[in-house]
């Protein structure tokens, strides 16, 4: 394992995945508020402070574990999860797919916004690779969480997501997964079928949505 680059890939992620954990997880808590549930402000996670979002284990301890194991070839992690009390909501069912939609959206947000960085950078002939890389992982990691948070299975934001869309019965049965969502979420993404079925097709798409969206600007500076 090269440590030099180590070091090189930790200084360019660091500050992207950052902002990525931590205006997720704020998202959820800002958007629960609006719905009427306050227990991520009472308990001061509506912040941009990402100390107040990191988890040691799952933001910092597995993902490099996992990196020098698999030589970069795998990587997984978490964040400390927004406590929301979805019985507070004013429509709980309805409420909790918003919610969910929350912390996706505003990865999109970024991807968005860090593409419009890079195309400027671009546009204005920057040679500082440093920058170019930082964008573009940027752009990598939203599209990442925006696609990976949105596997419809809970505990993660597409389970919600689904458990708000289906006829109760249904939604009861899915929501049931829950207590063992992450270990099947774990076994899936090792054996390739999140990353196969899932991840890359459904961030291809976005992708290319995102180029189409940003056209125009395209257009303007080049």
């Amino acid at each position: 394992m090269d440590f030099a680059n180590l070091i090189q890939t930790v200084a360019i992620y660091a500050l992207p995945v950052l902002f990525a954990i931590t205006v997720h997880e704020a998202a959820h808590g800002y958007a629960a508020r609006y719905f009427g549930d306050p227990t991520a402000h009472m308990l001061g996670r509506i912040s941009l402070n990402p100390m107040r979002h990191i988890d040691p284990v799952g933001t910092i301890l597995m993902p490099l574990l996992l990196y020098f194991a698999t030589s970069g070839a795998f990587l997984f992690g978490y964040a400390k999860p927004v406590p929301v009390n979805f019985g507070r909501l004013r429509n709980p069912k309805r409420d909790m797919v918003w919610v969910a939609l929350a912390g996706p959206g505003a990865n999109l947000a970024m991807a968005i916004g860090w593409t419009v960085l890079a195309y400027v950078l671009v546009a204005l002939g920057t040679e500082e690779r440093f920058f170019l890389e930082m964008a573009q992982a940027g752009m990598l990691v939203n599209l990442v969480m925006f696609a990976f948070n949105l596997f419809p299975l809970p505990p993660l934001d597409g389970g919600r997501i689904l458990v708000g869309l289906l006829p109760m019965r249904q939604a009861v049965a899915v929501s049931r997964v829950e207590p063992y969502g992450f270990f099947i979420v774990l076994a899936l993404v090792i054996s390739g079928v999140v990353g196969g079925l899932w991840l890359r097709p459904l961030m291809g798409l976005t992708s290319k949505a995102i180029e189409l969206l940003l056209t125009p600007l395209r257009m303007l500076l080049f």
